[in-house]
């Protein structure tokens, strides 16, 4: 009588860790930004991310689907994550909203080019035309939210005063504009004579809550 073969087990497959998967993510989303920012949204293509991550092309697609769903991952980690802080954003009592906006977005403003936020801005604006999904993933990941925390700042400001109209509640866009007018002067129309984003927001927000005479706000524009 044959004795019955013992069941093989098979090996088990080993997931990888959060970490490794969190630390490979972050890596494809690295690749990509370049990627994006060299050849544009049109002629960047999957296996160049993946080249450019060290992994194999099958991987960028187990974390993301198409290239659409890749450039959603580098506006994400780019831009809406880091600046994830500002809704909770709420002046301390007593100080004043000027100031609170100048401290909280003044590090955004210095930021800009370096953290590749600005060059992320203008490829959408140079592919938006072609490709309006990413004007539509920009305006929900990233200018929605700060808009509605600008028009809840905006309130306050009318009810404590600060703000003498309530232009500010209606149209979030307009403390926004100088810095993307900034981004654009300084990367299309002249970027051998940068403006000082710095200071032209200083300037912005003598417009919108007048001069600061008080000395503890932000300095005045350098001539």
């Amino acid at each position: 009588m044959n004795e019955p073969k013992p069941i093989e087990s098979k090996p088990r497959t080993r997931r990888p860790s959060v970490a490794k998967t969190t630390q490979t993510r972050q890596a494809i989303v690295a690749a990509a930004l370049d990627v994006f920012l060299e050849r544009g949204f049109s002629d960047a293509r999957m296996e160049d991310v993946a080249a450019r991550a060290g992994v194999a092309k099958g991987t960028v697609y187990r974390y993301f689907t198409d290239k659409e769903a890749l450039f959603e991952g580098v506006l994400r980690e780019v831009i809406a994550v880091p600046l994830a802080h500002l809704t909770l954003m709420s002046p301390e009592p007593g100080v004043r909203l000027r100031d609170a906006i100048w401290s909280v977005v003044l590090p955004i403003v210095r930021d800009m080019e370096r953290s590749k936020r600005a060059p992320v801005f203008r490829l959408i604006l140079a592919e938006s035309s072609r490709f309006p999904a990413l004007a539509i993933m920009f305006r929900e990941l990233v200018f929605d939210p700060i808009a509605e925390i600008i028009r809840r700042l905006a309130q306050r400001g009318v009810e404590t005063g600060e703000l003498t109209t309530d232009a500010l509640v209606r149209f979030p866009h307009l403390m926004i504009a100088p810095n993307m007018l900034a981004v654009l002067w300084n990367g299309v129309f002249d970027p051998e004579h940068p403006l000082d984003m710095e200071a032209m927001f200083a300037a912005h927000l003598d417009i919108m809550f007048g001069k600061d005479e008080s000395g503890c706000g932000p300095p005045a524009p350098q001539s």
